[in-house]
């Protein structure tokens, strides 16, 4: 927690920047699904190649909140979800959404995985979500995503790689403290073990939760 607590402080300034995307680069997996108009969402990018665009955190859940119960709402949330997860950064992105888009388990498993997390039940969330071309680091954004529980709660955050090797580099075990080797059993003590950090921080869990996406295992206190 000491250490925790000198990277928090020494970066409390900092905030989640945009992710900038192409949309000409995801439009040919897009638009045989019937999703292309999705590429709209954001902004147009200030930097990059013409016609690029910026998407943030608060552009997914302003998403969120149109998206309500409609079926192909949930869709779109889903394919904006994945566009913000992989930037410009992940070349394959376009290629497993449009694997998820083509999987008929998708609606089923978007509508359900969604029920889940709002009642809180993130365990039967994770073991749900079985979708082609989706694993944890991304169907964990889905989840944080469609959380819109009231801020008290401990919301679905994120659990990708870099958030792992900041966490092993800071000596957590998700196994060890979950005391299971089950990876949704342990989801669940890792959202839970961040917003108690998050308190005694007095800092919020998706702000932790990205901070240590951004130093990717570099937790020294010094900001970059």
């Amino acid at each position: 927690m000491d250490q925790l607590r000198r990277l928090v402080d020494a970066n409390a300034q900092r905030n989640q920047a945009s992710v900038r995307f192409r949309p000409s680069t995801w439009r040919p997996w897009l638009e045989p699904h019937g999703a292309g108009h999705v590429l709209g969402i954001g902004k147009e990018a200030t930097n990059g190649r013409h016609g690029d665009r910026e998407l943030d955190r608060h552009d997914v859940t302003a998403l969120r909140s149109r998206a309500g119960d409609d079926p192909a709402g949930l869709r779109d949330l889903f394919v904006a979800v994945m566009i913000w997860g992989s930037g410009t950064t992940n070349g394959r992105g376009p290629r497993y959404t449009s694997a998820a888009l083509a999987d008929t388990r998708l609606e089923d498993v978007l509508r359900d995985t969604r029920a889940s997390v709002r009642n809180g039940n993130l365990e039967a969330a994770y073991t749900r979500f079985t979708v082609n071309g989706v694993g944890r680091s991304f169907f964990t954004k889905w989840f944080a995503a469609v959380d819109d529980r009231a801020p008290d709660a401990n919301r679905a955050l994120i659990l990708d790689d870099r958030v792992f090797r900041s966490l092993n580099a800071l000596g957590w075990s998700s196994r060890e403290a979950a005391g299971v080797s089950h990876w949704p059993t342990r989801y669940a003590v890792y959202v839970n073990t961040m917003h108690t950090w998050a308190r005694e921080l007095e800092v919020t869990a998706e702000w932790l939760e990205w901070l240590l996406f951004d130093r990717n295992g570099r937790v020294s206190a010094e900001a970059p």
